[in-house]
């Protein structure tokens, strides 16, 4: 039987589990407020919250929880999120903003036939800072709920 608690697979677990339970949220908030269902939010970036700042704040909390706070595997791992969540935040929220910006461009230059120039580019990429934080502390708190559970 493989030992879940306090390993590298719980790390895994928690980290993989926070953020797909995190786009689960965000399927539930867009069925909510839309009144449609929409299966594509799964595979979709942007939205509250933010699943990718919920993998990598749940997977940093659980490596502190089990190799330390003080420990340089946290370290590392804490570094990683907080440059996905500055990625998520501003890189990916300014791409998006220039896609919308690009696609209102074509659509006055085409006469709205977006299609004959391969269709509208993705403008929901980022976040904003509020779905970060969000994302962050649903992550740390799926994963003290998680290892709670785990642990026993």
């Amino acid at each position: 039987m493989i030992t879940i608690a306090n390993t590298g697979y719980e790390v895994l677990l928690t980290g993989l589990l926070s953020a797909f339970t995190a786009q689960v949220i965000k399927f539930v908030i867009f069925t909510i407020q839309s009144k449609k269902i929409n299966f594509k939010i799964f595979t979709t970036t942007g939205g509250m919250p933010s699943s990718h700042s919920a993998g990598v704040m749940g997977l940093s909390t659980s490596v502190g929880l089990i190799g330390g706070f003080d420990s340089l595997v946290f370290a590392v791992a804490l570094g990683y999120a907080l440059v996905t969540m500055y990625d998520a935040a501003g890189v990916r929220r300014a791409a998006g903003k220039t896609a919308a910006c690009l696609n209102r461009m074509m659509e006055d230059f085409y006469k709205h036939d977006v299609q004959a120039i391969g269709g509208k580019l993705k403008e929901l990429l980022g976040h904003t800072p509020f779905e970060v934080i969000m994302g962050a502390i649903y992550g740390v708190l799926f994963t003290l709920f998680m290892h709670k559970f785990i642990v026993g």
